[in-house]
């Protein structure tokens, strides 16, 4: 095959039991890979009664046919299971070389069953694959167990791919960590991972990958690089990392302050992007085969939050560790994401669960007796970074915390309305009133809240995908925004499936053509736009076959009350926006399912009987 290995590694772990499956030519057509991939893979094995930590939850690790190839940004992997975060589609991607090690190891992804009876590791070396103990790395953080298994190995060549103590306590949205701290972040991909008893996955790899037209092949991707190059984001990603954007989205009232209900706040500029690069950045680097180079690596010398060289922190992190909590101390910042990482704890539910406890606090929803004695209060420094650490332990307040907003809101009676959260996701820091698009993409997204399954901010200042159905428009202007919305989920769900990061900008034909000389298979853009469709119908399939249903499609009326700032007092038509939706994707309204006439025109027939019955 070329551009895929042809198989997935089957791992049963209660027997340890190592084989091979052949990957299925006819779904790698019709799903590409990746994400995709794992959607039909994982539909049959998982249904409403699934336990999200129970043995019977598989945890699938898939590439795409680009990953491990010099196409741009091809170095990641995705990571699928029920999610033990919201109970349904568990999806979570990953940076950095490791995707690329799996692909070149010979494998198009990793399907993991049942549970260890104790602590192991997986070791893949060339064609020889093992499980071994983990008991003496069971408890270390994600970097000790990196410098851990290489030494057992004796080998500083492997690539890991480890929980830290967030995995190992099921904290529910518990990361898997990669390559000096790249992360599988959202839905809680690493507490699956310890439930299984499966501490880190260590590769080394000999091969590469077998492509039909190398040289034609390499001529796009130079053309791709070039093209992406020009972007404006991309250059002020290579400067300043994702963190760059802080100023421009607290211009636009993106970065919204005090659990989202304040659109000014003086703090912000202390925690800019341009803040960290000037005070702690010491070194700019790159995952694999990525021309933007947005990693950037910090170190903060001295002082109670004095931390040793390690990533820098993102938007996202920025923004719920900082804006969501007032807290403007960046130090702090760079601290509590230092030991996220190390713990393996996903920053934007993270932060923004903290958040949440301050908001909480203030509220009178909890006082000091449900804290056992913790006095919670906004911009407290020092008591963000030890609630971290509470939460990736599971100690006191802590424990509560681990299980995210939404249970923590359940067990205090706080209204849904005044939870950040859809589907049992957190929202991240892209407000639905600085841009109207990401309401109902919020609302809509397979995984919950989700700014990756559409980012219509990017599209709003530049980045958009015409041939697609992805225009280009402005933040408030909702002009059939509902189609533009499913447009872009299907997109980034083409994306989700290559592997490609979100902040690569190919063009169509680019992608066709890289498909084309990778695969020795034509993809037109038709083609592909049907595979974003097919995929994302599935996912939602998947999500009905669990139980949603059109009522959990919803904006947290907190979103709908205007604020100060960037966003003018401006909300979305969210009801209007939803129903445009609904419509264009021909989904039926009164129970959130797609229809039987839109599963037989995308072949999905085989999920009809799962969600109408008969």
């Amino acid at each position: 095959m070329f551009g895929y290995q042809g198989q997935i590694l089957k791992v049963d772990l209660a027997s340890q039991k190592i084989s091979t499956d052949s990957l299925n030519l006819e779904w790698a057509k019709e799903y590409l890979g990746g994400s995709g991939y794992a959607s039909r893979l994982l539909y049959d094995m998982i249904n409403k009664d699934t336990d999200p930590l129970g043995p019977e939850n598989p945890l699938l690790f898939m590439v795409g046919p680009l990953t491990g190839t010099p196409a741009p940004t091809s170095g990641r992997y995705v990571v699928c299971a029920k999610s033990p975060l919201t109970g349904i589609w568990g999806e979570s991607t990953s940076s950095g070389v490791w995707g690329a090690e799996l692909k070149h190891a010979g494998y198009d992804g990793i399907l993991f069953t049942g549970k260890a009876e104790k602590p192991v590791y997986l070791v893949i070396s060339g064609p020889d694959t093992e499980l071994r103990p983990a008991k003496k790395i069971w408890k270390k953080n994600t970097e000790q167990t990196l410098q851990q298994v290489r030494k057992e190995l004796e080998d500083n060549r492997f690539r890991v791919a480890s929980i830290g103590l967030g995995g190992v306590n099921q904290v529910r949205f518990a990361a898997i960590m990669n390559d000096n701290i790249r992360a599988a972040g959202r839905t809680g991909m690493g507490a699956v991972m310890g439930s299984k008893n499966l501490k880190a996955i260590a590769i080394k790899a000999r091969g590469k990958v077998e492509l039909a037209d190398s040289l034609e092949f390499l001529k796009v991707c130079n053309e791709a690089n070039e093209h992406q190059m020009k972007k404006f984001t991309s250059k002020m990603f290579k400067e300043l990392g994702t963190a760059g954007y802080l100023d421009t989205g607290y211009a636009f009232g993106d970065l919204v302050s005090k659990y989202y209900s304040q659109g000014e706040w003086d703090g912000a500029q202390k925690i800019s992007g341009s803040e960290q690069h000037d005070r702690y950045v010491i070194k700019h680097d790159a995952c694999f085969s990525c021309a933007i180079r947005c990693r950037k690596l910090i170190e903060v010398k001295e002082g109670k939050f004095k931390t040793p060289v390690h990533e820098c922190a993102e938007y996202e992190t920025l923004g719920t560790f900082g804006a969501l909590t007032l807290n403007d101390n960046l130090e702090s910042i760079l601290k509590s994401n230092e030991l996220c990482n190390l713990h393996g704890i996903d920053t934007i539910t993270g932060g923004s669960t903290i958040a949440f406890a301050m908001y909480m606090y203030e509220k009178e929803y909890i006082t000091k007796v449900e804290t056992e004695g913790l006095e919670i209060k906004w911009g407290d420094a020092d008591m963000i970074v030890q609630l971290v650490d509470l939460i990736a332990k599971r100690k006191g307040f802590g424990n509560i915390l681990a299980e995210g907003t939404l249970r923590a809101g359940e067990k205090f009676k706080v209204p849904r309305d005044e939870m950040a959260v859809i589907k049992g996701l957190e929202i991240p820091m892209h407000d639905p009133r600085a841009f109207f698009g990401m309401g109902i993409g919020y609302a809509t997204a397979t995984r919950g809240a989700c700014h990756m399954a559409q980012d219509d901010y990017e599209v709003c200042y530049g980045n958009a995908a015409p041939e697609f159905g992805v225009p280009f428009h402005e933040r408030f202007d909702d002009n059939k925004i509902g189609e533009i919305i499913a447009n872009e989920q299907d997109f980034r769900t083409i994306y989700s499936s290559l592997i490609f990061c979100n902040f690569a900008h190919p063009t169509g034909e680019h992608i066709s053509k890289l498909l084309k000389y990778g695969t020795g298979i034509d993809f037109p853009i038709e083609t592909l736009r049907l595979i974003g469709k097919r995929s994302f119908n599935l996912k939602r399939a998947f999500n009905n076959k669990m139980g949603i249903t059109n009522e959990d499609d919803y904006l947290p009326k907190m979103f709908l009350t205007p604020l100060e700032g960037g966003t003018e007092g401006n909300v979305p038509d969210f009801p209007r926006h939803l129903k445009e939706y609904y419509q264009y994707r021909k989904w039926d309204e009164a129970t959130g399912r797609p229809t039987k006439e839109l599963l037989k025109e995308l072949n999905l027939e085989f999920v009809i009987k799962d969600i109408w019955g008969g």
